[in-house]
C-alpha cells in the first residue's frame, strides 16, 4: 500500500508537469527547467570502477523517495550521459547555475555536468597533469589548480583565451571565493600564502625583463618575456610577507570583503591553529582593480580545536579540525567563531579524521552540521576504545554533537537535501542516508551502488551554498 502511494505521489507530479509544460514551460522552481528524467530532487553520485570496462561514472538517484529507479520501474537508473572520467573524486556544485564541476583522480579530468541536461558538458580546461587541489569560477571565467607534482600554480583565463603555469614549489591547496575575484594558494609545510594577479599593460612591459624587473613579493611572472600574470606572495604594505601557521584554506565573508584564512597549525607540522582575517581588495585577480593594502598584523582568532576545514553561517565560522593528544594521536573538534566580536568559542569533540587531510562539512535542515573526514580509526577516540564513526552530526542550536555509528569507513562526500531533512554520504565507498531530525539511518537500499561511492551532491539545492568543496 506504501509503495502504491509513492507511486501516485510520483505521477502527481510529473502531471503537474506536464501541465506546465503544455502551458508553454517546465519550470518546477526558481525559473529552471524539469530536466530528462523527471526528478526533481536529485543527488548527483560520483561513483570510481563501476564496472570492469568504466573507472568512473556519475549516477542520479531520486533523492524524494530515496531511489535510483523511476517511481514506475520502467527506468531502472539514470546517470550523466556522456561522461567519461576516470575515478571522478569532487563535485563542485553549483545548482544556481545548473551545473556541476567533476574532477577525476584517474586522469586529471575536469568535466562541466549539465544539470538541466542531465549530459557532458564538456572539458572546463585541458590541463594535462593532476591536481591536489582544482576549482572552477562560478562564471567559468577561471580555472585553479594546484599541481604538486609539477610544483605549479595553474591558472586558466577561459575568456582570454589563456592559460598561466606560475612556479611554486609544494602548492598543493588552493581556495577561491565564489565570485572568482580572490584566489588563494597554499603550499605544503610552508607558514606564507600566495596569490596570482593579471597584469596591466604597463606592468607587462615593466616586468618584461625577468626576475630582477619584477615587484619585490612577486614569486613568479609569466610567461617571462611577456609577462601576463604574477603569482604574489601575500605582504603588507611594505612588502614584508605575512607570516602564518601552515596555512591550507581561504573562507570568505557574505559581503566578499573578508578572507578567513585557516591556520592548520599542530595537525600539520605547525605550533597553532588559527583564523587570519584578511581584505581582499588588495588580493582581487583582475588587473587595475586591487585597492588598500595587507596590514602588518592581521587580526588572528586562535582555534585550540584546530583548522583544516570550515564553514561560514551568517555571523557565525564554524571550524573543523584535529588537536594533538598527549598520546601523539589526534582528536576532532569544532570549534564556533563569533564573527561580530572576532572570539572563539569552546571546541566541541567530533569525529576523529586525518591531520591535515581533506574533510567534507555541510549546513542542513534541523540546524544542523555535518562534518567528517577520512582515516577516523587512526585517531584518539578508536585508540581508547570509544565509538569512532567518520561521521558527525552537530546542532547549531545547541553546540551539542552526535557522532554517527557504526564506522563505515572513510567518509568522502556529504550532501544535504534541504526541506526533506536528510543527508546523503559517501561512507566507505558506499552511499548511505541520515536523518537530519535525529540522526537515524534512512533505509539505502535502493540507493547502493556498484564501485566505489566517491563523492555526493544535491543538484536540486536552492543555492550554491549546498557545495562542501569551496
Amino acid at each position: 500500500m506504501k509503495k502504491r502511494g509513492l507511486a501516485l505521489c510520483a505521477l502527481a507530479a510529473l502531471v503537474t508537469a506536464g501541465v506546465l509544460s503544455g502551458c508553454g514551460n517546465n519550470f518546477y522552481f526558481a525559473g529552471r527547467v524539469l530536466p530528462p528524467s523527471g526528478i526533481a530532487n536529485r543527488v548527483l553520485i560520483a561513483i570510481q570502477n563501476p564496472s570492469a570496462f568504466s573507472k568512473g561514472a556519475l549516477e542520479i538517484v531520486d533523492a524524494y523517495y530515496d531511489i535510483r529507479q523511476s517511481y514506475n520501474d520502467r527506468v531502472p537508473g539514470f546517470s550523466i550521459a556522456g561522461y567519461s572520467g576516470s575515478e571522478p573524486s569532487t563535485i563542485q556544485n553549483m545548482p544556481e547555475e545548473q551545473l556541476g564541476a567533476v574532477y577525476g583522480s584517474g586522469d586529471g579530468s575536469f568535466t562541466l555536468v549539465n544539470y538541466q541536461k542531465e549530459s557532458n558538458g564538456g572539458a572546463i580546461a585541458s590541463l594535462g597533469t593532476l591536481s591536489s587541489s582544482i576549482f572552477v569560477t562560478r562564471s567559468q571565467t577561471f580555472v585553479f589548480a594546484a599541481d604538486q607534482q609539477a610544483h605549479f600554480l595553474n591558472v586558466v583565463d577561459k575568456v582570454g583565451g589563456k592559460a598561466y603555469s606560475l612556479g611554486l614549489p609544494g602548492v598543493y591547496r588552493v581556495s577561491t571565493n565564489p565570485g572568482g575575484s580572490v584566489a588563494l594558494a597554499f603550499v605544503q609545510n610552508s607558514n606564507y600564502a600566495y596569490y596570482p594577479r593579471k597584469l596591466q599593460g604597463f606592468e607587462t612591459t615593466a616586468y618584461s625583463g625577468g626576475p630582477s624587473t619584477w615587484p619585490p613579493n612577486a614569486v613568479d611572472c609569466e610567461p617571462l618575456n611577456a609577462p601576463g600574470m604574477c603569482l604574489f606572495q601575500v605582504a603588507d604594505s611594505s612588502h614584508h610577507p605575512i607570516q602564518f601557521d601552515r596555512p591550507i584554506k581561504a573562507l570568505w565573508s557574505a559581503d566578499g570583503s573578508t578572507a578567513y584564512v585557516l591556520n592548520c597549525g599542530p595537525e600539520c607540522g605547525g605550533k597553532q591553529s588559527s583564523v587570519v582575517l584578511l581584505p581582499t581588495a588588495p588580493l582581487i585577480l583582475q588587473s587595475g582593480q586591487q585597492s588598500g593594502s595587507i596590514p602588518t598584523s592581521p587580526t588572528t582568532i586562535l582555534t585550540p580545536g584546530g583548522a583544516s576545514n570550515g564553514l561560514v553561517d551568517s555571523n557565525t565560522l564554524y571550524v573543523y579540525g584535529e588537536q594533538p593528544q598527549p598520546d601523539g594521536l589526534f582528536a576532532g573538534f569544532l570549534t564556533p567563531v563569533n564573527l561580530t566580536n572576532n572570539t572563539a568559542g569552546n571546541a566541541v569533540s567530533v569525529s576523529d579524521a586525518a591531520p591535515g587531510q581533506p574533510t567534507k562539512m555541510v549546513l542542513a535542515d534541523d540546524n544542523t552540521l555535518w562534518l567528517g573526514g577520512v582515516r577516523c580509526e587512526q585517531g584518539e577516540r578508536y585508540a581508547k576504545g570509544e565509538p569512532y564513526g567518520c561521521l558527525t552530526m552537530y546542532n547549531t542550536s545547541t553546540n551539542s554533537a552526535t557522532l554517527l555509528e557504526p564506522f563505515q569507513g572513510d567518509l568522502t562526500g556529504i550532501a544535504a537535501v534541504l526541506t526533506l531533512h536528510k543527508v546523503y554520504v559517501a561512507e566507505g565507498g558506499q552511499v548511505y542516508i541520515f536523518s537530519t531530525v535525529d540522526g537515524t539511518a534512512i533505509n539505502n537500499f535502493y540507493v547502493t551502488v556498484t564501485g566505489t561511492a566517491y563523492d555526493v551532491a544535491y543538484m536540486d539545492a536552492t543555492t550554491d551554498a549546498d557545495n562542501t568543496d569551496y
